[in-house]
């Protein structure tokens, strides 16, 4: 008798992103610093002749077809030449269209869970193959642990981290289109970051030289689409973030800080300023 399970799905900041080229099917080629964090969603499997979805905490997320847990879940039936069924609830957490990988971490967390759920015993290297084509930032979603990430995001290289950095996550403005970011992007002349120069600062637990390294390519090209993403920053900065930077192609920005303390007083002062603003930490 198959027995209910849960299983999370961590949500992920990028300390540095650059763009290096574009593939010939239109993927951006990508080389970026990129590590899971506390905050995650929360996948609930339960038995079930057939395969559903209900979803709790985020109204306007589609349970139909086209969502990334049930592509997760056919993807994974097809490989395995089975049918299986499933009752899966998504508990939603993550912000939606913040650059947090929410999706991509609860099609991961899909793929882990009913893989084990239903007893598939497909390798971690055969599950990054069907995570890849699923989205780009799957395969880091399932390695869950900091990573260079290069190629169109399937291409990763383990890292060295020197501490648990303390978080607060501001969502300040609608989510942006990547595919306008990237526009902009391509419009624009943007110095691409020191990817060496962020991983060495990530190993060192050093915020201060993250911040003469790290950079996020697309946030240059994101703030005159939203200028509330540089006022997010400058709020951060002005109440003790060591760092600060939109993550992905946004709209989330979030502030590293030296101790939690200092993110819990943060946090205290801003939370009743922005409708999205969470007080979390890096993971792993």
């Amino acid at each position: 008798m198959l027995q209910p399970m849960q299983i999370q799905a961590r949500a992920k900041i990028n300390w540095s992103l650059s763009v290096v080229g574009k593939r010939w099917d239109g993927y951006h080629l990508l080389d970026g610093v990129m590590q899971p964090i506390a905050l995650h969603d929360t996948l609930i499997i339960r038995p079930a002749e057939a395969l559903s979805l209900t979803i709790d905490g985020a109204p306007g997320l589609s349970p139909g077809a086209d969502n990334l847990i049930l592509k997760a879940a056919r993807a994974l039936l097809s490989a395995a030449r089975v049918t299986d069924g499933a009752q899966i609830t998504l508990q939603k957490r993550i912000p939606m269209g913040a650059g947090l990988g929410g999706g991509s971490a609860d099609c991961a967390a899909a793929l882990k869970g009913l893989n084990a759920f239903w007893g598939l015993n497909f390798t971690d290297a055969e599950l990054l193959s069907i995570g890849v084509a699923l989205g780009a930032d799957v395969p880091f979603c399932l390695t869950d642990a900091p990573c260079r990430a290069q190629g169109i995001g399937e291409v990763l290289t383990p890292l060295s981290c020197g501490r648990t950095f303390p978080l607060v996550l501001i969502q300040p403005c609608e989510a942006l289109a990547t595919k306008d970011v990237f526009a902009a992007y391509h419009q624009a002349r943007i110095a691409a970051p020191d990817t060496a120069g962020a991983i060495a600062a990530l190993a060192a637990g050093d915020l201060a030289a993250m911040g003469r390294c790290a950079g996020n390519a697309l946030e240059s090209a994101s703030i005159p689409l939203r200028p509330a993403i540089q006022e997010a920053k400058d709020v951060l900065r002005r109440h003790g973030a060591a760092f600060a930077q939109m993550t992905g192609s946004g709209s989330v920005v979030f502030g590293a800080f030296e101790t939690a303390a200092a993110a819990q007083d943060a946090w205290n002062a801003l939370r009743g300023r922005y409708s999205v603003c969470l007080l979390t930490e890096t993971a792993v």
